[in-house]
Formats: structure tokens, sequence, C-alpha cells
């Protein structure tokens, strides 16, 4: 539960730090398009950021390897749906581009092990 906690505060952290870099570093230097994906990905880390919280939070009275589970893959998610957008934006590499999908199957994956671990235990 503290390892869940303590990362959801780094990444709220963060989450604040990249929007406001984006907001006021990149504009004017990176195209309209690469700005819309450098947001998406500051919105997309701080919703999981928020996913990872109550995870933690849970985990008090849910006591199951489920929620570890879905900790981890909305970790992972985030590292690699944003992490990879965070890239993309500013360089338009396609590599990155293609990563980010399994971001999304990893956010997707720690969604269906918080929903099964509430309802099966609450």
């Amino acid at each position: 539960m503290k390892i869940f906690l303590v990362l959801a505060v780094l990444n709220g952290f963060l989450s604040v730090a990249l929007g406001a870099f984006g907001a006021h570093g990149l504009e004017g230097k990176v195209s309209q398009k690469g700005l819309e994906q450098w947001g998406k990905a500051v919105d997309y880390q701080m919703f999981h950021t928020m996913a990872l919280f109550v995870t933690a939070l849970l985990m008090s009275k849910i006591q199951t390897g489920l929620m570890t589970g879905a900790g981890w893959f909305f970790l992972i998610g985030i590292l690699l749906f944003s992490g990879s957008l965070y890239i993309y934006a500013p360089t338009g590499i396609k590599t990155f581009a293609m990563i980010t999908p399994l971001g999304g199957l990893s956010f997707l994956i720690g969604w269906i092990l918080l929903g099964y671990a509430v309802i099966k235990h609450i």
C-alpha cells in the first residue's frame, strides 16, 4: 500500500510539472498536434495517478493480489502510455507512438483487476 501511495504522490507532482512545462515550455516549439498529444499524456497520467491513489487506499480494505496487480498495471500504463507520448510529442519519432497502445492496454487491465477485486470483496 505504501509504495503505491508514494508512487501516486510522485506521479501527481510529475503530472502538474509536465503539464506546466507543456503549456509554457513547449508552446511555439512543437506543433499544435504535438501539444495536444502532450496534453493527452498529462491527462492520462493524472487520471491514472488518481486510480493508483484509490487502489492504494482500497488495499487497506481489500487484501488481495488483484489490488497489487491493478496498482502495477496502472503504473506500467502511465510509463508506457504517457511516457511514450511525452517523447513522441516533441520528437515525432513514430516508434514511440507505437508503444502508446501497450500503455492503454495496461490501463485496461488495471481497471479490470480493480473492478474484479471490488466486486469480489465488497
